[in-house]
């Protein structure tokens, strides 16, 4: 496990070096989506039609930001339970070419498959830590689905937003060898 830092577009090369447990700095753009996005960005697939932000090569954070306060950016920007994003996933990977996504939680097994095969990595945000990833955003935008509220897609700039490597493209899930390694443990 390292520390990495990594600056968006993120060459697929560097996105296959990514072994679950490293902590990433990640900075540059990236984009927001939850469970009305999908829904509509899958339509848009089954439609044969392009989504409206092009995810190709991207980073996908499963958050619904707070409105932003005077003077801030934007408001709290937690991750949401990625497991509610499942049943969209693997298509979306298929159509897309996204290189990571970020959210809390682990995986289902169709999940971390479509991590697999499409080369793409999940990374796990701190839960209950939002306001204090906020600041980690120094600019936000909606770019599509304004109706949509906090479930608008926005295009976030980012400095240095700290995520942990939660299953790497080779499948390894830090949610399993997490606990593995800790009942190795002699206390």
């Amino acid at each position: 496990m390292a520390m990495v830092n990594l600056t968006t577009p993120v060459r697929p090369e560097t996105i296959a070096s990514l072994v679950q447990g490293d902590h990433v700095l990640l900075s540059g753009t990236i984009y927001t989506a939850r469970d009305a996005a999908h829904k509509r960005f899958i339509e848009l697939i089954e439609q044969g039609k392009p989504l409206p932000v092009d995810l190709n090569g991207q980073f996908l954070y499963y958050t619904g930001p707070a409105p932003a306060k005077p003077g801030e950016v934007i408001g709290s920007a937690g991750p949401t339970t990625s497991s509610r994003m499942d049943r969209y996933t693997p298509r979306l990977l298929a159509a897309t070419g996204l290189c990571g996504i970020i959210g809390k939680g682990n995986r289902s097994p169709a999940v971390i498959d479509a991590l697999v095969e499409h080369s793409c990595v999940y990374c796990a945000a701190t839960g209950g830590a939002g306001a204090l990833l906020g600041r980690c955003i120094t600019r936000a935008r909606v770019v599509c689905y304004e109706d949509l509220g906090a479930e608008a897609v926005f295009e976030l700039e980012v400095a240095d937003f700290p995520l942990i490597v939660a299953i790497d493209t080779k499948g390894d899930n830090r949610f399993v060898e997490g606990p593995n390694e800790w009942r190795k443990k002699d206390f």
